[in-house]
């Protein structure tokens, strides 16, 4: 990630601490740091630091460099004052999901990504200050693997009745209005407010494209609310000497529900997703019933969070443990990534399709290896093995694998390819997880 420069920096923490210290202050003026040349061009450098593919206008980074940066932001910073800005609309992709449907993404113009990115640079310290605990996407200084460490954590204490939460189709479905007044009881400035209706319109008229800049940061502002909701309902039932072991744990829109597993507790599970129903319909948002569920994981029931499906494990020594494993669907997921990179770079050179594949291993092997992922690993590897060994014996014109032609060392050593396969087992999340308040 590209740091902004230490003024910009300076000016997001002293945003930060003022929404932080006063929560009912409405900020005002922002549009001019939104349109500041030094945000500009944090935003450029962020958005060229994740690449990405050209949007629906075909423009790429190298173009905008080779006719001038500066000539571009500078374009985009007389449309902002002018007034004169339009958001383009986004290059709808289909990404294939395990189920056999698709996700649609939307990919914005590098212009549109660069706006986004400036807006968000300057709202992000707004709203970070009211962001819960219990929520952990998109955020900066949280990961997957902090929320996966305090469901985990839960699990352990003995909160092994758990509600498996879903969403249906939620980036599809935000309301445009239900958000535009969320965003208005922290801003007031009318131009940033008509600069954010602009992106939301310009892609219909509900919903936030995921694949842009700016959704985000929109999407976990508009289930800011339910999280505080689910929050001060279980600190009440606490107080009130009930409910005293249950944690909220939200990734976007995947959110666990863990309730101790003892059956005097059973009873508030209804009541809990009551609650949750109440807190979804206020936003017109539904839960996917096909995919939410309650697990009575001490009873050796199983569920997935975050790619990973989690059940309980005993060691040798007759100790229970959670066992966190890649889902089986995200092993696939990858084998076809790959695989999809073999079938299309036939005439290549096998240097260029080994650079081609290496992050896309690493990404995977780096998010997975925080678990038991040692069977999982090895199957990979062996696969992965066996589709290189197969291209480039088709590359000769020769059939199989050629298994006694080469050793795996060999391949690994003079080829290139990925062997770091190791599993991290002891990983600890830097954000505290705490039962009781």
């Amino acid at each position: 990630m590209i740091k902004p420069s230490v003024n910009l920096q300076e000016l997001r923490r002293r945003i930060y601490r003022k929404a932080k210290a006063e929560k009912q202050w409405r900020f005002w003026g922002l549009y001019v740091h939104v349109t500041k040349t030094e945000t500009l061009t944090a935003a450029y450098q962020e958005a060229k630091a994740n690449d990405g593919s050209p949007g629906i206008d075909g423009e790429s980074f190298q173009s905008i460099e080779i006719r001038g940066v500066g000539k571009f932001l500078g374009d985009i910073l007389r449309e902002l004052h002018a007034g004169r800005y339009k958001p383009s609309k986004n290059r709808r992709v289909e990404i294939p999901k395990g189920n056999g449907k698709t996700r649609r993404l939307g990919i914005p113009t590098i212009k549109d990504r660069v706006v986004q990115g400036a807006l968000k640079l300057i709202l992000e310290p707004i709203f970070e200050a009211d962001f819960h605990q219990s929520s952990f996407a998109y955020r900066p200084k949280r990961t997957a693997h902090q929320a996966l460490d305090r469901v985990v954590h839960g699990l352990v204490q003995g909160l092994t009745q758990v509600v498996d939460v879903d969403l249906k189709s939620y980036f599809d479905n935000v309301r445009h209005h239900h958000l535009l007044q969320k965003l208005a009881k922290r801003v007031q400035d009318p131009k940033v407010l008509h600069l954010v209706k602009q992106i939301l319109k310009a892609n219909g008229n509900k919903g936030v494209p995921q694949g842009g800049v700016l959704s985000p940061l929109l999407a976990n502002l508009y289930l800011n609310e339910l999280d505080q909701a689910m929050e001060e309902e279980m600190i009440k039932r606490r107080r009130a000497g009930r409910w005293e072991r249950v944690v909220y744990t939200r990734y976007a829109d995947d959110m666990v529900i863990l309730v101790d597993g003892y059956p005097q507790w059973q009873p508030h599970i209804a009541m809990i997703q009551r609650r949750l129903g109440q807190e979804l319909r206020k936003v017109d948002i539904e839960i996917n019933e096909e995919k939410t569920k309650v697990v009575d994981f001490g009873g050796g029931g199983s569920f997935g969070f975050l790619g990973f499906d989690l059940r309980a494990g005993c060691n040798r020594f007759g100790k229970r443990f959670v066992l966190r494993t890649p889902m089986r669907k995200k092993q696939s997921e990858l084998l076809k990534r790959v695989g999809r990179i073999f079938k299309y770079s036939r005439h290549r050179k096998l240097k260029e399709v080994i650079e081609q594949i290496r992050p896309v291993i690493v990404g995977w092997v780096n998010y997975f290896r925080v678990g038991n992922s040692r069977r999982a690993f090895d199957w990979i590897r062996f696969e992965i093995m066996r589709k290189i060994r197969r291209f480039v014996m088709k590359q000769k014109g020769r059939p199989g694998c050629g298994w006694k032609r080469w050793s795996n060392e060999a391949i690994y050593k003079e080829w290139g390819l990925v062997n770091d396969y190791r599993v991290q087992y002891f990983y600890r999340s830097p954000v505290k997880v705490s039962l009781a308040r």
